[in-house]
């Protein structure tokens, strides 16, 4: 089996993962061009427990919270990218999320551990709130690295290119 799933394939393995005991980190985002923000704020969150779950945004989502140049890579291609990387264990495929109760319907039904955040990130209300449902705590792994993002290198790429 490889690392990128369905949703549905994302719940059965928290299931098994938790009849045995093990911990599971969740993490979410767009992971448009891979940066080293992103490599250290993966590398950190895996280490909050055993298991590393990414929860990839749609090419839909990315567009709408990033602009309407984004995404530059695909949902597959960005999820073959996450999954190359020795600290993610499994990149989840999200269908297009309409509201934050699907989102919280989804963590529920994942029930992850931990919610691996960013500091001073804009969603950590969001993760507060869904990691109280769950009895699941909200870690923040990292600093934001405020010169390290996807738009960043986009616009550098875009101005010099």
């Amino acid at each position: 089996m490889g690392k990128v799933v369905t949703l549905e394939k994302a719940i059965d393995l928290a299931n098994e993962i938790k009849q045995t005991g093990r911990t599971i980190v969740l993490a979410g985002g767009c992971f448009d061009i891979l940066h080293i923000g992103h490599i250290k704020f993966l590398e950190k969150a895996k280490k909050q427990g055993d298991f590393l779950f990414i929860l990839l945004e749609n090419d839909d989502s990315v567009k709408k919270l990033k602009g309407e140049n984004r995404p530059i890579n695909s949902q597959s291609d960005r999820a073959q990218i996450l999954s190359a990387l020795q600290s993610v264990n499994f990149v989840v495929l999200l269908n297009k999320m309409e509201s934050d109760s699907q989102y919280d319907d989804l963590i529920q039904k994942l029930k992850p551990d931990i919610i691996a955040v960013t500091q001073n990130d804009s969603q950590e209300v969001h993760a507060k709130r869904q990691a109280k449902n769950i009895n699941a705590k909200v870690v923040k792994v990292t600093d934001k690295i405020e010169d390290q993002s996807t738009t960043r290198l986009a616009k550098l790429i875009s101005e010099n290119f």
